[in-house]
């Protein structure tokens, strides 16, 4: 008799090899003869130097070799990639969006593919990859339709630097990158260090197949930086990231005339007070759980009323008890994966402990579900979730963002001291107020500092018209989405919306 647990691993690995070599036969353009993705620059396949492995945080294993190139390469990519711009901008916008327009076929075609590799990639559960996907092609869909009266009177400004995080490699990178090459400039983006880089050099190559003059590029940050964001042939920089990386790239740019877009982290706080309808807050909860709560928007913060404690802790253990965490890949339901790296995982842990060992309580510990793993499979990235009480303000779990399924409650007893903790973190992406009363709900949510506001309700970044940006040390620069993006990265008379230095 065969033992699917003896063997069930070796086949979960054998998948991860399926998936790439239909990758290769998909776009063979993107290897070398070793199977080794090579990096797009301005239309040529560049060999680099060295290469790193795209670990999958599913299980540990090497899903590919990426492409490590150096500062002296990169720099010679920018100019490259700047080179593309004048050609472009100089194509009618009908034209340019019909290449968009082709190179969004070509995504559609290759979709299911793109959807398991970015799973394995990053460790989304197949629903999130695709919505991933999806949202990205459903976006430049719209922005197909929308671009004639968004760039009336504009002019692209040039080359446009992309350096954002692992975690929405379709949905927020390469839409932007999408939109940014429609508005007729050439653009240039790094491999997220890591994740989402084989995936995304699938589908730059299905970009580039199409005709557009997008190049993506990977290697350390601290090598590739000062070409990415410092190479005077680069116009404009949109960045996602956290704070410290984010705000040493807005020291350099606020010193110069590029246009930019830097998101940074913040800790979105959910406030609650005079409330009832726990239910619905116990299905915010859960939905506030999609992908291990790895994203910009997640609540990890939660302030409540002292009186409403016990209501919120009973609400809160109920509903996330019922999540399932596990392999996303194995056909097990589970509702999120791992973390993006055992590292991280190992870091978050680390912090609990330590908050523990200074008075914090855990209220809640979530179990892996057992069901979901094979039997000997490397689970160091996965994390359940946790829900602390009483974090001292001199950890860093009190002012920071997690990034990870890990929550913080903390009790308050008066109106200004529920807003001193929800706005702990000198301004944030999202808040949000749940109250029964509407007239204390407009007055709480005008003082909190994020840029989206939800009143009994999660705010997310948006699609299609809706803007996003950020309040405080949680945004520098232009907004973005819908006509806020095509304004960031284009030239003309309407005003531009952000957050300036002054």
């Amino acid at each position: 008799m065969l033992d699917t647990e003896r063997v069930g691993e070796p086949l979960r690995r054998l998948e991860s090899r399926i998936l790439l070599a239909e990758a290769r036969r998909a776009v063979p353009e993107a290897f070398d003869s070793q199977g080794r993705l090579l990096s797009p620059v301005a239309g040529k396949w560049v060999q680099p130097p060295a290469w790193f492995n795209a670990i999958s945080p599913i299980d540990g294993s090497v899903l590919a070799e990426l492409p490590l190139l150096g500062a002296a390469q990169v720099a010679t990519g920018v100019e490259q990639a700047a080179a593309e711009f004048a050609p472009w901008a100089a194509r009618r916008l009908d034209d340019r969006a019909r290449v968009v327009a082709e190179a969004v076929v070509l995504l559609h075609a290759h979709r299911d593919l793109l959807v398991r590799i970015l799973a394995w990639d990053i460790g989304k559960t197949l629903p999130t990859a695709s919505n991933d996907v999806d949202r990205c092609l459903a976006g430049i869909a719209w922005y197909l339709e929308q671009m004639d009266r968004m760039i009336d009177g504009r002019k692209p400004l040039g080359l446009v630097s992309n350096i954002a995080s692992w975690n929405y490699p379709f949905s927020v990178l390469l839409l932007n990158v999408l939109v940014q090459s429609l508005a007729g400039n050439s653009v240039i983006a790094k491999i997220p260090t890591q994740g989402g880089g084989v995936s995304l050099t699938l589908a730059f190559a299905l970009l580039r197949r199409a005709g557009l003059p997008v190049s993506l590029v990977g290697g350390r940050g601290r090598d590739l930086s000062e070409a990415l964001v410092g190479h005077p042939h680069i116009a404009g920089v949109a960045f996602i990231g956290g704070r410290a990386n984010g705000g040493e790239v807005h020291r350099r740019l606020r010193e110069t005339d590029k246009r930019y877009a830097l998101e940074m982290e913040g800790v979105n706080a959910y406030a609650i007070t005079h409330f009832t309808d726990w239910d619905g807050l116990g299905e915010q909860i859960r939905a506030g759980f999609d992908f291990g709560k790895q994203r910009c928007t997640a609540y990890t913060r939660w302030v409540v009323e002292k009186s409403l404690v016990p209501k919120f802790v009973r609400t809160y253990v109920d509903t996330v008890s019922a999540l399932r965490v596990g392999n996303p890949v194995l056909g097990a339901h589970v509702d999120f994966g791992p973390l993006i790296s055992p590292s991280k995982a190992k870091e978050l842990r680390a912090l609990i402990a330590e908050a523990v060992k200074q008075g914090t309580q855990v209220l809640h510990q979530g179990m892996l579900a057992e069901d979901a793993f094979t039997a000997r499979q490397e689970r160091g990235a996965y994390l359940p979730p946790v829900l602390l009480f009483g974090i001292p303000r001199d950890s860093e779990l009190y002012l920071r963002e997690p990034f990870g399924p890990v929550d913080i409650l903390v009790s308050v007893d008066s109106e200004e001291e529920l807003l001193r903790e929800a706005n702990v973190s000198n301004g944030a992406l999202v808040a949000s107020v749940a109250t029964d009363d509407p007239e204390l709900a407009r007055r709480i949510a005008k003082r909190l500092h994020a840029f989206k506001v939800g009143i009994n309700a999660l705010r997310s970044r948006g699609d299609r018209e809706e803007s996003f940006g950020g309040r405080g040390g949680s945004w520098a620069g232009a907004f973005v989405g819908g006509t806020h993006l095509v304004r960031a990265f284009t030239d003309g008379p309407h005003p531009m919306e952000g957050n300036w230095p002054d």
